[in-house]
């Protein structure tokens, strides 16, 4: 928890895009944590000092009986309070307004016209002026607490924004956080700057001082192991960890043979040769094959490489302890903020569950290591800016995510040594062709998948019965929806080309035009 920095807390009341605020707030250098509504107790709050608090948007209707609240006395810190949508509302009945069901609901975009100017129009919205924001809610502000004024309104929300400005309250029926909500990061910035007073000195380059200060505080002189993957995540946290405590950390690279083409080689290098890290590396690639012999159901196969993973890493703890002549004492992961918010639902209660995560799963109960997780404050972005803090080449940092089972769920259906082998070839390709077109940046995630059907072709004078290939390229900020990217026809047509040309095993290839929702990104 960074409190050596001015920082805003966030209570979550549900809204699917909450962590978006997080990341406003954190784009103009102030820390900021989400908190569930019902964990944010006033003790709590007084003992975090937060420089303002934001409450988020949710799902709920304020006027049902069990609606969510912030919690009793939040309003009677003398701190800087901005309500979200449904954080407006139960900010305006808590205070003694009125909040009821509208016959105009607003869902998308609303034009919004400023009538009065306030704190958070600072040097954006002047008063006249009508503007675009983003909208989703059924019920409205109908009468204010005493105090407030109206500064904006909309067709649908005659209270669109409101304020009191003396105690610093202010309410929003749209959501800033988004980005179809134009001026929405300004507007959060206005709040957490003009009005909250926070300086903006949360950076990348402090974070990673205190960080390791953190590290060496946990770690003290005992030993780390680190399961490296190659990613993005393990490879920051694994350099962090190393530039803090050197050669007591050891990390295990373990190869399961899914990987894409040049990746375990490209990973050796980097950690053993320039990073001068301990670094094991157990290939293990014959036991996963034989472990996913006949498998095709896409959950057992995640469990499958998942038990194997940690048997793999176990046995390779035990060699570690042996040579350093002690057992390890910590475990170092690169869990990130986004995990941490989503491993608690706003209500407490569980959430469904789509599939497997794409990572391994937890250790088993024996080794008893305590966690080092340096990243869990970090969302992504965040994390490829520390790697640029500490050096690391663009070959990791901006690489693109990939699953922990690997290749293995980009063949639906068995998996074997020849399909690895094709499917290597053609994503080789497919990325190869992203790349010359400088398009690698702009896209979230790339892969080709290689299909359970086989379909007749004819190449040359013969005829061919061979697999289909599907590509898959989508645009995210964050993961949790996407785009398919819009590539044109000619990049298309050449890259199937070339992959039926060069690769032997396909005849046929196919682009994927699903978002998400309501597909997910990866196949399986």
């Amino acid at each position: 928890m960074s409190t050596q920095h001015n920082h805003i807390l966030i209570l979550d009341f549900g809204s699917q895009v909450t962590q978006l605020i997080a990341r406003r707030v954190r784009e103009s250098r102030v820390y900021s944590e989400v908190w569930p509504f019902h964990e944010a107790t006033i003790e709590k709050i007084k003992a975090y000092n937060p420089k303002g608090i934001i409450l988020s948007g949710g799902p709920c209707s304020v006027t049902a009986p069990d609606a969510p609240a912030a919690p009793e006395g939040l309003f009677d810190l003398g701190v800087p309070v901005l309500g979200i949508c449904y954080g407006q509302q139960t900010m305006a009945k808590q205070l003694g307004g009125n909040v009821e069901g509208s016959e105009h609901k607003e869902f998308g975009r609303a034009v919004i016209e400023v009538k009065e100017d306030c704190a958070l129009f600072r040097h954006i919205w002047p008063v006249g002026g009508r503007h675009t924001v983003w909208m989703s809610h059924g019920d409205r502000v109908s009468a204010l607490p005493e105090g407030f004024r109206v500064v904006a309104a909309s067709e649908g929300a005659p209270h669109a924004v409101i304020a009191n400005d003396d105690k610093k309250y202010y309410g929003v029926q749209f959501h800033p956080e988004v980005v179809h909500t134009p001026e929405g990061g300004a507007l959060l910035k206005n709040f957490t700057h003009h009005v909250c007073g926070c300086v903006g000195d949360w950076t990348m380059a402090a974070f990673r001082a205190e960080s390791q200060q953190r590290i060496k505080d946990q770690v003290g002189d005992g030993h780390v192991i680190c399961g490296l993957s190659g990613g993005v995540d393990s490879s920051v946290t694994a350099v962090l960890i190393h530039e803090a405590i050197g050669k007591q950390l050891t990390c295990i690279y373990v190869d399961t043979g899914f990987m894409r083409a040049g990746e375990t080689e490209q990973v050796l290098s980097m950690f053993r040769e320039h990073y001068n890290i301990n670094l094991v590396h157990v290939d293990a690639s014959e036991r996963f094959l034989a472990a996913l012999e006949g498998v095709d159901d896409p959950e057992q196969k995640r469990k499958l490489i998942g038990k194997l993973f940690i048997e793999v890493f176990d046995e390779s703890a035990d060699k570690i302890a042996k040579e350093i002549g002690k057992k390890p004492d910590f475990l170092a992961q690169g869990t990130l903020y986004p995990d941490v918010i989503e491993s608690v639902s706003f209500s407490g209660g569980p959430s469904e569950t789509i599939k497997s995560h794409h990572n391994v799963g937890g250790l088993p109960e024996h080794m008893k290591l305590e966690l080092v997780e340096p990243l869990r404050e970090l969302f992504k972005d965040e994390v490829r800016r520390l790697g640029h803090e500490l050096g690391m080449p663009d070959s990791f940092i901006k690489r693109h995510p990939f699953p922990g089972p690997g290749l293995a769920i980009r063949i639906p259906g068995a998996v074997s040594k020849d399909k690895l082998d094709i499917l290597r070839k053609a994503d080789t390709i497919y990325l190869e062709e992203i790349r010359n077109a400088g398009l690698y940046d702009q896209i979230w995630q790339a892969f080709a998948v290689l299909l359970p059907v086989k379909t007749v072709g004819v190449m040359g004078d013969g005829r061919s019965y061979d697999y289909v290939c599907a590509l898959r390229a989508v645009t995210a900020v964050d993961g949790m929806t996407a785009d398919f990217y819009h590539f044109d026809h000619e990049f298309l047509g050449r890259s199937a080309t070339r992959i039926i040309n060069e690769v032997r095993g396909i005849n046929r290839v196919v682009y994927d035009v699903t978002s998400k929702p309501p597909g997910t990104i990866e196949w399986e």
